[in-house]
């Protein structure tokens, strides 16, 4: 019995409201029998009309009851008086109690209920269950903990599903070129294709790309778990956005595309991993890069806007349509889907890496497009030291 009342919250609280009950009846009645006596006196006076009380306050004189016989009589008056009280006193006392008794319980039932419910909810979470919710009902300390479990259950349902795309999207991207790789050992084994030296260029471009995935995968993983330490120092953006504008001018050379930046405007440092911030810039231009058509342009631009300094990349290519922004920072998301690895379109994970390395600088990031064809503009944003 006394494991139960331990184990149970409900058996809890309904032992404190016994407690309390206890205590309150134990009061009345204490402090009910103090004060009977002094009440009888008052009301006798009131009775009589006049009273003599000795000196101090001791003792009990009426005008007129004075002698043996009438105190004898007072005597009596006051036990037939106690034993009316208390017998009232029980009735009423009996009657309070089992009232309480069963407002005790309902009140007990209706705390209990709620934590029940997110403890069986909880543990079919557990059992994976992720669409699991509880019912909010109030607006109490006990409904605000069902809203938070309702979030949290709903952010496990996120992270699971995230979970889940994150496999079926490296499992596809696996096989991309795992399928070429394959193609050609078995082409080279049935004699299908010749043991050549382009047959062999083929088989090693697949291996570098397949590396070069394996290693944006890792990158990702510890960028999205905050596993490294920015070396932050004081940063020139303009520098960066000449840097990566001369380190990407024979790649738009070789694709027929003009790469360019606006005139720079002289701005203070910025505190910062430089080199993750080459690493942002570039991510962007080589997306505008890959999605722009031969006799395009990119460009890329900075302002400085009240306390942060915004560096753009503008590019001329196929645009976004309004339901992918939204997503465009995803993981591997693309927005032509047709385009595979093969024809340039990336692994979709540089974005990603952008936007977590330009918030792990306390910045954001955005993209803006007038639709399908009218080019598009990503753009992020880093403030100021104070």
């Amino acid at each position: 019995m006394i494991d139960y009342f331990r184990s149970h919250l409900g058996a809890k609280l309904f032992l404190s409201y016994l407690a309390i009950i206890f205590v309150g009846l134990v009061v009345l009645i204490a402090a009910s029998q103090f004060a009977l006596p002094s009440s009888l006196d008052r009301h006798m006076v009131r009775l009589m009309g006049t009273a003599d009380m000795a000196p101090g306050g001791q003792g009990w004189r009426m005008m007129g009851w004075q002698n043996a016989g009438n105190n004898d009589f007072r005597d009596q008056l006051f036990v037939d008086y106690r034993a009316g009280f208390n017998d009232a006193l029980m009735i009423a006392g009996g009657v309070a109690l089992a009232a309480a008794l069963v407002l005790s319980l309902l009140l007990s039932r209706s705390v209990t209920g709620q934590v029940q419910a997110m403890s069986a909810a909880a543990e079919r979470i557990a059992a994976g269950q992720y669409q699991e919710r509880v019912v909010v009902a109030g607006r109490d300390e006990l409904s605000r903990l069902a809203s938070r479990f309702n979030d949290m259950a709903s952010k496990l349902d996120d992270v699971e599903s995230m979970r889940r795309r994150l496999i079926a999207d490296v499992s596809h991207e696996l096989r991309t070129p795992l399928t070429a790789i394959q193609g050609s050992v078995e082409g080279l084994i049935d004699g299908v294709l010749p043991a050549s030296t382009k047959t062999y260029e083929e088989i090693h471009i697949e291996s570098q790309r397949l590396n070069r995935l394996v290693d944006d995968l890792q990158e990702l993983s510890r960028v999205e778990a905050n596993a490294f330490e920015l070396q932050r120092q004081l940063v020139d953006v303009s520098s960066l956005v000449r840097t990566v504008t001369k380190r990407l001018a024979p790649v738009a050379a070789s694709r027929g595309i003009r790469l360019e930046a606006e005139p720079l405007p002289e701005l203070p440092l910025l505190l910062g991993d430089e080199d993750r911030l080459l690493q942002v810039l570039s991510n962007i231009t080589s997306n505008a890069l890959q999605y722009t058509p031969k006799g395009g342009t990119v460009t890329l631009s900075v302002q400085r806007v009240a306390g942060e300094v915004r560096v753009s990349v503008r590019d001329t290519g196929i645009g976004i349509a309004s339901e992918h922004l939204p997503r465009i920072f995803d993981r591997f998301y693309r927005i032509d889907v047709s385009r595979s690895r093969q024809a340039g379109g990336g692994s979709g994970i540089g974005l990603t890496i952008a936007r977590s390395l330009v918030e792990a600088h306390g910045g954001r990031i955005w993209a803006e497009s007038g639709g399908v064809g009218q080019g598009s503009t990503f753009t992020f944003a880093l403030p100021f030291p104070p």
